[in-house]
């Protein structure tokens, strides 16, 4: 078992390469399974497309059902309820290869968890058995219905209203729900509701055949038009008393936990696409013939191809090593006696920092990655004939959906601190070390030559910014820096980027390791780049924030800190972008 670590330690604690997991890792029977929903792809969903977005009368549904009849729908579900009961990396392994389906993907993965882990993981035995074999078979697909018209990232300030009848045997809903993925076709909905006057929600597992159900016609979307998406109305719908979801006002406690699984997953979703879309990007920049020559030959393009891998990567490396932290935090707490249904969402819950950072970082490389697309088809990737088109559209939910970026980064700020505050995670006692250092004389010390030794002194330098401009932050503005909203992004970025760089280099640093360094050239070439560029982002993020609230002497001072813990040596990042692009274009694929 790999050592286990608290989610968030990153900030104040060095990884060793030993520690993480890589995808090059997975086993021959997650590979399979992957292979299997790529098949899945090929043979039911890409060739399509078109009626998939025109929203077919019946495809989706049953595009489901072939998906359950693989096992698709039940790879990290118990076999007991029909599963295949694989850990949580080979689930985040599945959204992967089955991100690149489109609006098939989003159809699935919102079935496969928001839909049916809060049955899983809150439910009770009755409910369990009831519901989770025939959600997994697809027998019944699943929605959840949380967000309504005023109530978003506020989900807690919802007002749809659940009241016990006279006869005290069933819950009367009513309410609007809004932006319901599924809605159109699913058989069991995912309700939140406020009882009588509670100060928070609670969940309800909510068949379609008990009535009092309306729904308005599809929502005509930018992308994901192939989504059934749907505003439901809830109108005395009456609710059998056994059909609530774990406690009275736990339905926060829920949405909060099944979003920290939706964010990882997501991100993993971001990652299948985006190998899709870099694959076919290359594929035609080594057709498409300009001044005599493939506009794969020119310095531009390859830049294009060859940053948009770089981006890929690194956010894949920071997922897995995520998706893997989980497991073995899941695999500690059964040996410490928990029960599974608590210790899969405790895990969880552990790395919800990590999950929002990927979350963000996925979605933002996608958006990268599908713009480049469109730019190297040039005019044809603006022509709804080619394969740009839809990615690109498809692509900007993500950024929307599991909570906004903007939401995800002021998350990973507030729950550092608020686990600093409860000492779960020592902040101050690093933030207050890293002033103790601005103070003394640098250390000349002999450089260290072993492999990555200067990449590892970087990231563990960047982490000092981090920490000192948290820590200023945190004692300059004490209560009001929670209402500095920039400030906290500022931050989040510092947070992000450091986590996402060290991801990559320890999983350049361990494929050395494990193929030598002329196996792993271009690979180590990835993670530099990836980590020089973040250098430059964490230095103007980082002045950006001390800009906003330092003065004085101490901003001074802190900007001098931020310069010596941004400096690196030169590195030539084009002719590294060159030889990655290289690679991508003999192999005339995504090939890492």
């Amino acid at each position: 078992m790999r050592t286990t670590i608290k989610g968030g330690e990153f900030v104040i604690k060095e990884t060793l390469y030993s520690e993480v997991f890589i995808p090059e890792e997975f086993d021959e029977e997650a590979k399979m399974i992957r292979q299997t929903c790529l098949d899945f792809l090929d043979a039911e969903v890409l060739n399509k497309l078109d009626r998939i977005d025109a929203q077919e009368e019946g495809l989706m549904q049953q595009l489901m059902d072939k998906a359950g009849e693989l096992g698709m729908l039940g790879v990290s579900i118990p076999e007991e309820y029909g599963g295949f009961g694989k850990n949580f990396n080979t689930s985040m392994l599945v959204a992967d290869a089955v991100g690149g389906g489109f609006s098939f993907a989003v159809a699935l993965s919102a079935h496969t968890g928001i839909g049916t882990l809060p049955i899983l993981y809150y439910g009770n035995a009755e409910q369990k058995a009831k519901y989770i074999p025939k959600l997994t078979t697809g027998e019944w697909k699943a929605a959840y219905c949380l967000t309504e018209p005023n109530s978003g990232s506020d989900a807690n300030s919802g007002r749809t209203s659940a009241k016990l009848n006279a006869e005290g045997t069933h819950y009367l809903i009513n309410g609007q729900k809004m932006w319901i993925t599924n809605g159109g076709f699913a058989d069991i909905f995912i309700v939140f509701a406020k009882i009588d006057d509670d100060k928070n929600l609670t969940a309800f597992i909510v068949e379609k055949d008990f009535g009092g159900i309306t729904m308005n016609p599809e929502e005509h979307k930018l992308g994901i038009k192939g989504s059934s998406t749907r505003q439901i109305f809830f109108n005395d719908c009456a609710v059998p008393v056994e059909n609530m979801l774990s406690e009275r006002e736990n339905g926060f406690k829920i949405a909060v936990n099944i979003l920290n699984i939706g964010r990882i997953k997501l991100g993993a979703a971001t990652i299948g696409s985006a190998r899709a879309v870099i694959s076919t990007a290359v594929n035609y920049a080594n057709e498409r013939v300009q001044f005599n020559l493939p506009i794969s030959k020119f310095g531009a393009v390859r830049y294009k191809i060859a940053e948009s891998a770089i981006r890929l990567f690194a956010t894949e490396s920071a997922a897995y090593r995520a998706g893997q932290n989980i497991d073995d935090a899941y695999e500690a707490l059964i040996a410490s006696g928990m029960d599974e249904a608590k210790a899969k969402l405790k895990s969880v819950e552990q790395f919800a920092i990590e999950c929002a950072i990927i979350k963000v970082w996925c979605s933002e490389m996608l958006d990268y990655v599908v713009d480049e697309g469109v730019q190297i088809y040039g005019g044809m990737g603006y022509s709804a004939e080619a394969p740009m088109e839809r990615a690109y559209r498809d692509s900007r939910i993500n950024r929307i959906f599991e909570g906004t970026n903007e939401v995800n980064r002021l998350l990973v700020v507030d729950m550092l601190l608020k686990r600093a505050m409860k000492g779960e995670l020592d902040l101050m006692g690093p933030a207050q070390a890293v002033v103790g250092e601005l103070m003394a004389i640098p250390d000349f010390a002999d450089e260290d030559t072993t492999v990555f030794a200067a990449e590892k002194k970087i990231i563990a330098n960047l982490k000092k910014a981090g920490l000192m401009i948290a820590g200023a932050a945190v004692q300059k503005l004490m209560m009001s820096l929670s209402k500095e909203q920039e400030i906290l992004m500022n931050i989040a970025d510092i947070i992000g980027y450091v986590y996402v760089a060290e991801s990559v280099l320890l999983r350049a640093e361990k494929l050395y390791h494990s193929q030598g360094e002329e196996a792993t050239r271009v690979q180590a070439d990835i993670a530099r780049v990836y980590l020089y560029s973040t250098i430059e982002k964490i230095s103007a993020a980082g002045k950006e924030a001390l800009y906003s609230f330092g003065e004085g002497d101490e901003l001074n001072m802190m900007l001098v800190g931020l310069r010596r813990f941004t400096k690196a040596q030169p590195f030539n990042v084009k002719d590294a972008r060159q030889r990655i692009a290289r690679k991508l274009i003999e192999e005339n694929k995504y090939c890492f």
